[in-house]
């Protein structure tokens, strides 16, 4: 086990349609190395609600956190991301939205010719993607059968959570790094860059689907590292 180059606690935040199981990759590399890891278990009904449950782990840290965001969880942690003991936001395909936008907004205007996430209408106002077209959308670089399982598997992503607007986005106050998946077919990549940019964050790029965080959980752990080294001293 090498020892880390710091001692924050990296605190893991999935995305809508899924659970944090698919951090296990990124968790068993970062905890060889001697990383402590929370990760979260959001219920993905709305977005204060989910902003919420990260705080609460963020409190419970005993120092300071490195804050990572997967998807929707990026709206999660642009807005969790503003406390005291965050140090550094990482963005891993992610949403990063600036104050009063939404994931609403965010994909309101999609770029000419970027693929349509196949997200069914709303049932009882929560959402969820088309089985049949789960692997080529969410997870083309994971196996069939994981990919079955996860569609199988999704988490009901609640229509407020898409509609809650972040107040204070933490990307303007924190140190940010940035996981762009450049085959990814939910979030385009265009779209991922331009939030990067806008954000000033420090950039990675991987061929990787929406779902790299499963797929090549060494890229992600990775830029967490490089996170973690630059951020040593935690904030008064």
């Amino acid at each position: 086990m090498s020892a880390p180059s710091t001692d924050a606690t990296v605190v893991l935040v999935h995305g809508g349609f899924v659970d944090g199981s698919g951090w296990q990759g990124v968790y068993n590399l970062l905890t060889k190395d001697g990383y402590r890891v929370c990760i979260v278990q959001n219920p993905t009904l709305s977005l204060a609600g989910d902003v919420a449950v990260t705080q609460r782990a963020i409190d419970a840290q005993s120092g300071p956190v490195i804050l990572v965001g997967h998807s929707y969880g990026g709206v999660v942690v642009t807005e969790a991301g503003v406390a005291d003991k965050v140090t550094a936001l990482v963005y891993v395909a992610a949403f990063a939205p600036d104050k009063g936008e939404s994931v609403n907004t965010l994909i309101a205007d999609p770029p000419p010719g970027a693929p349509v996430p196949p997200i069914l209408p709303p049932q009882d106002g929560f959402l969820f993607l088309d089985r049949e077209k789960f692997h080529a959308s969410f997870a083309g670089d994971v196996s069939a059968d994981l990919a079955a399982f996860m569609a199988d598997s999704q988490v009901p992503w609640g229509v407020d959570a898409l509609g809650g607007s972040v107040n204070e986005p933490a990307w303007r106050v924190k140190p940010s790094w940035y996981l762009i998946a450049t085959e990814d077919r939910m979030i385009p990549p265009p779209a991922q860059r331009a939030m990067a940019a806008r954000a000033g964050s420090t950039v990675a790029e991987v061929a990787a689907s929406h779902a790299v965080y499963v797929s090549q959980p060494e890229a992600v752990a990775d830029l967490v590292r490089r996170a973690a080294a630059a951020r040593i001293v935690a904030p008064a």
